[in-house]
């Protein structure tokens, strides 16, 4: 038996396009904020994304918690992690069921400088949103 033959795509018109390049563009421009905020703080994106990873983790974060949620490979997310710890932003516990696996815990200094950028990125969403909206619309 055969694979089913996909359908073809739908045709495209010019108000698709420019609506999808209107939508990287805002997403694009999201991001250059996102990233000069971190920069504010003294952080690169990435480390922004993972102090942020961990704050949200439901339960107690680890090493592969951080990997899977930047979609990094278990040694990238290591040193990611090491260079958050050496900057005294976050700490590690052995797992009291796994001595072998780290769990993750932020400093009170992580803490105060991922409020100040979520802060921050709320309201730039806010205020966003209906710009994102209409967009999201126009593809719909």
């Amino acid at each position: 038996m055969s694979a089913p033959t996909p359908a073809p795509p739908s045709a495209l018109t010019d108000a698709d396009y420019a609506a999808l390049a209107d939508f990287r563009h805002a997403l694009r421009q999201f991001q250059a904020f996102s990233e000069a905020r971190a920069g504010a703080e003294g952080l690169t994106p990435q480390q922004h994304q993972a102090l942020l990873a961990i704050r949200a983790a439901p339960g107690a974060p680890t090493v592969g918690h951080v990997a899977e949620r930047l979609s990094l490979k278990p040694h990238s997310a290591t040193g990611l992690i090491d260079r958050l710890e050496r900057l005294g932003l976050i700490e590690r516990t052995a797992a009291p069921d796994d001595r072998r696996r780290a769990l993750l815990c932020l400093t009170a200094k992580a803490h105060e400088v991922l409020a100040a950028l979520s802060s921050a990125h709320r309201d730039e969403i806010r205020r966003l949103r209906p710009t994102l909206e209409a967009m999201l619309a126009a593809i719909g």
